[in-house]
């Protein structure tokens, strides 16, 4: 088994206490609230500026070539999501250059960016998984019986879509190659989807 799917495997409950969450039940249904998806749709854009960086310092640190133009193009895949915020927020009234962040959401973008400052390429990259993988698993357990068309249908037809996938492999790809089934690497992966059931958690407390 490919370290990549050890460290997934080993935070199952953590994914799957995500997928029952009521925010992700409230998007896979529709009935989430407005109030809450716009605060969520602030709060992932900040934190997707982290993520898109978190990747370009990677890629500055990049053992080779290969490694460099993955990197890139993983951060270009980010910026294309960013566009489709920049559709949810005209959408549901979000001003993106005034969000504040949260403190789940300055959690998860802190760790991030340090992780990617002072750790190699294989910590890096085992930092940044879970949020690929877990959306990924995420979109396509929401559009298993087929997706339903209500306000939160282009989510779910986003994450999961055949366009995902890809970018998915592609960060994986790095954790295969470049990190070390060590403690730490398996602390950070978890930290990392801990961050992700926080973010969650806090778009369904706070977005009021």
């Amino acid at each position: 088994m490919t370290i990549s799917n050890q460290l997934w495997e080993a935070n199952q409950d953590i994914a799957q206490a995500c997928l029952l969450h009521p925010f992700v039940e409230g998007i896979g249904y529709g009935t989430l609230p407005s109030a809450k998806f716009a605060y969520y749709v602030g709060q992932d854009a900040f934190f997707l500026e982290a993520f898109a960086r978190a990747y370009s310092i990677a890629a500055a640190k990049a053992p080779d070539w290969e490694a460099f133009i993955t990197f890139h193009d993983l951060a270009g895949g980010v910026l294309q999501e960013l566009q489709l915020h920049e559709g949810y927020a005209a959408k549901w009234g979000v001003d993106l250059r005034s969000v504040q962040p949260g403190a789940a959401t300055r959690h998860y973008t802190d760790f991030l960016l340090a992780t990617a400052w002072g750790g190699d390429v294989g910590l890096t990259a085992a930092a940044m998984s879970p949020c690929m993988r877990l959306y990924a698993f995420l979109g396509e357990k929401l559009a298993e019986d087929g997706i339903l068309e209500h306000q939160y249908t282009d989510w779910i037809r986003t994450y999961s879509s055949s366009d995902f996938q890809p970018l998915v492999q592609q960060l994986e790809s790095l954790v295969d190659r470049f990190a070390t089934a060590s403690t730490r690497v398996h602390s950070t992966y978890r930290y990392a989807m801990l961050c992700e059931q926080d973010f969650f958690q806090a778009a369904w407390q706070f977005g009021e």
